[in-house]
């Protein structure tokens, strides 16, 4: 047992050693673009997570929701209490709910003017911007407009961006992108979304 203790000790040692040394080399200081996308469930979720830990630290937030029309979900019901959010819910519903094309391209370019005022806003410390690859995957907004948008905003103002199907030029822009895998959800299984889960 005494030498398993000591070859624990020594493997820490090294790992410490690599783990500081990799916190030392990141010195710079700048707001981070970051991209949850991929099928697997918890890309709003792990964005509100971020909302929460900001919100910590007295940051003013801002989100806009695209695509989503409902107003009832707990994520709402909670953060628009808290003086430090700004809440924009900019969708009419899916696609598949509106069936109207020119309607949703509207839609979406009106939204985008609330968001871009929100990218000029240097009080603003973090922006989540919500479901915002379905308007660009379906060429409702220009990518290089987004992109000049985002590139543009105050250099210390993170933005978290979410949904399925992030297009490639998005992804090549951001600092940190993770792709959400889909294992197994509920849903397939006649699951319908739950409060406090899903909602």
């Amino acid at each position: 047992m005494p030498n398993s203790d000591q070859n624990h000790k020594k493997r820490m040692q090294r790992k410490k050693a690599v783990i500081d040394s990799a916190i030392a080399h990141a010195d710079k200081e700048q707001g981070i673009l970051l991209v949850l996308t991929g099928n697997g469930k918890g890309k709003s979720s792990s964005a509100f997570g971020m909302v929460a830990r900001a919100l910590g630290h007295g940051f003013k937030v801002g989100v806009a929701q695209f695509i989503k029309s409902r107003t009832d979900t707990g994520e709402e019901g909670f953060f628009r209490q808290q003086p430090n959010v700004v809440w924009h819910v900019l969708g009419e519903g899916f696609t598949w709910d509106t069936q109207n094309l020119s309607q949703d391209i509207k839609t979406a370019q009106r939204g985008w003017a609330v968001v871009k005022e929100m990218l000029q806003d240097e009080s603003l410390e973090l922006v989540v911007l919500d479901e915002l690859t379905y308007p660009l995957k379906y060429g409702w907004l220009e990518l290089e407009t987004v992109l000049a948008d985002l590139k543009a905003r105050p250099p210390m103002q993170h933005v978290v961006i979410t949904g399925r199907g992030a297009p490639d030029g998005l992804c090549e822009a951001a600092d940190t992108v993770t792709d959400l895998k889909d294992t197994k959800h509920a849903y397939r299984a006649g699951v319908k979304a739950q409060k406090g889960v899903d909602l």
